[in-house]
């Protein structure tokens, strides 16, 4: 990011970006120009896949009953998601949906992660495609867990037909449709994707409007270095931000699979 904010200051990109500008190149050396199908983005991606996988397969791989470090941490983190978010909005049988919102959480926490860390500075919940699929996984979730659990009759008349007077009904129903079928998954989408691209724009104005005032005249470079001490700041804030919205993703995710078991909505 820094690299790339002082090439901006210094007048050597184009301005204003194009369309293609938020397209981010492939990494590899191959392939056709303009191929977009593995960029930073999905290397990111897969490396979150590869860490997690071995994260847990190496804390597990030799299980004792005084735990080591690798083991407490792992049980800690599945022991967090499993009682606070899985048991305290499901009840009981969110025990069974622990493993999925552990796997969800750590992954959303380190896509997030990448945000801030060095070489990266971007995450990959900042382009709408990644939020998006995980919201349409979280979707097909809570629809088929409610089917399983009612029978396809009985879910859709839970899920549309609130219980109210009849004569409401016809104005109750669309919106109970286009509110639990449409809005659910476009707002979980879209709040992560807003929360992580808002914090990379922040992060990239501070430290670009520090450059451009060091490069534009020397009574503005002391003002520069607030506006990387900003920078600093807004970093510590990122890291909050990228906490809550693991959490706040996975909360809601447990929330649509607990109101699609309920027996009425």
């Amino acid at each position: 990011m820094f690299g790339q904010a002082n090439v901006l200051a210094q007048g050597a990109a184009n301005f204003p970006p194009s369309v293609e500008d938020f397209y981010l190149p492939s990494i590899l050396p191959w392939g056709a120009h303009n191929s977009y199908w593995f960029t930073k983005i999905t290397f990111m991606v897969w490396l979150a896949v590869g860490i997690l996988i071995l994260f847990f397969l190496l804390s597990y791989r030799n299980p004792q009953l005084v735990p080591t470090k690798k083991q407490w941490f792992a049980e800690s983190i599945y022991g967090f998601v499993r009682n606070n978010i899985a048991v305290d909005m499901i009840g009981h049988q969110g025990v069974r949906f622990a493993p999925y919102f552990t796997t969800l959480f750590c992954f959303v926490l380190l896509t997030n992660a990448f945000a801030i860390i060095p070489f990266f500075q971007i995450s990959p919940n900042s382009h709408i495609a990644f939020p998006a699929f995980l919201a349409i996984i979280s979707y097909v979730l809570f629809n088929y867990v409610g089917i399983k659990h009612h029978g396809a009759a009985k879910y859709f008349k839970n899920s549309l037909i609130p219980p109210a007077p009849w004569y409401i009904l016809p104005l109750l129903i669309p919106i109970e449709a286009f509110s639990t079928f449409l809005v659910r998954p476009f707002s979980l989408a879209v709040r992560l994707f807003a929360n992580m691209f808002a914090g990379h724009m922040l992060l990239l104005v501070f430290t670009l409007g520090g450059f451009a005032m060091l490069n534009a005249t020397a009574l503005l470079a002391p003002v520069s270095v607030l506006s990387w001490l900003m920078t600093v700041a807004l970093t510590f804030l990122e890291f909050l931000v990228i906490c809550l919205q693991a959490y706040v993703f996975t909360v809601l995710t447990a929330s649509y699979v607990q109101g699609a078991l309920a027996e009425e909505h």
